[in-house]
């Protein structure tokens, strides 16, 4: 990143953060300890290994596989009683955890299942790489593939899997990135506002504050983070919603969908879709990727549709 590049983030991000996320983008990736969570199974390489053995140990990995490509269509109602008359029935193409460079065959499947959608603007909550370090490459490669079937405007987050150096070639692609900021949504005269948050999970840099600091009190606020670890602030902070990711549902999961691991400080019923806290409506994506291996049981990937409906009091 040149210096103009770096200064413009400590002015996004926030300074502070800007230096924290470099920071530790530089340290090794720790498997216990830092972020939120005590055990970080993504940044245990050797441990992937030994998963995937398993797995072909007991005969389901190839299965496995195959689930992990299924990706579904999830329509989800968002109702809203505040709702400007003007956004009643905006449709929100939701994506999350995709995880490009984990499975070469996984961008054709996902711009086949979202080509023929139709939604009027599309929000992405992180995680575009396999790996928690090393190089972008690969991901970016298929973002860019996967740009070419995703109508715009598209606005998006980074996830604990995500560099900060992948912040250009993201906005290259037409993405706008929200780096603890907001916009506003604009429709025959009347407003929504749209904020996104950096990685509350390991990187700690998310800075709701900044996020909701132009966003009026009376506006209906749609808060993307990557993962819904940070409910109750943004709950408090005045969110309306709240869409997110990271737990993939568990991915490996007991028959009934039942997840053995989560990898979320957060109660177990926002693992995955629609719940509610505080007022607050929130969504958690499993998201259209695999992360550790590239298996999925019981817990089938998803692409969503969230509509926003104007609720009667």
């Amino acid at each position: 990143m040149d210096i103009d590049g770096h200064n413009q983030l400590m002015k996004r991000l926030g300074e502070v953060h800007a230096r924290q996320r470099i920071g530790i983008e530089n340290e090794p990736q720790q498997v216990f300890g830092k972020g939120l969570n005590f055990f970080h199974p993504e940044n245990w390489y050797s441990g992937h290994a030994l998963l995937r053995y398993i797995l072909k140990l007991t005969g389901v990995y190839w299965y496995g596989r195959r689930k992990a490509l299924d990706i579904r269509l999830v329509k989800n109602e968002i109702r809203l009683p505040n709702l400007p008359v003007a956004f009643d029935g905006l449709t929100l193409l939701h994506l999350s955890d995709l995880h490009l460079d984990m499975n070469t065959e996984l961008t054709d499947v996902l711009i086949r299942r979202v080509e023929p959608l139709d939604y009027d603007l599309c929000v992405i909550t992180g995680d575009y790489r396999a790996w928690t370090m090393g190089s972008i490459e690969r991901a970016m490669m298929g973002m860019r593939s996967l740009c070419t079937a995703v109508q715009q405007p598209v606005y998006a987050v980074l996830g604990n899997h995500d560099s900060i150096y992948m912040l250009p070639h993201l906005e290259d692609m037409g993405i706008r990135m929200l780096l603890n900021e907001s916009t506003i949504l604009e429709h025959d005269g009347e407003s929504i506002y749209l904020a996104g948050i950096d990685d509350a999970h390991y990187y700690r840099v998310d800075n709701l504050e900044k996020a909701a600091r132009d966003i009026p009190a009376d506006g209906i606020s749609i808060l993307l983070s990557h993962s819904p670890e940070i409910y109750r602030q943004a709950a408090h902070t005045g969110f309306d919603v709240l869409l997110c990711g990271h737990t993939h549902g568990g991915q490996i999961c007991l028959p009934g969908g039942f997840p053995l691991m989560l990898d979320a400080d957060c109660p177990r019923y926002m693992g995955a879709g629609s719940w509610h806290y505080h007022g607050m409506t929130g969504y958690t994506s499993v998201g259209s990727g695999t992360s550790i291996v590239d298996v999925r049981l019981n817990c089938p990937p998803e692409v969503t549709l969230h509509r926003l409906v104007r609720a009667t009091k």
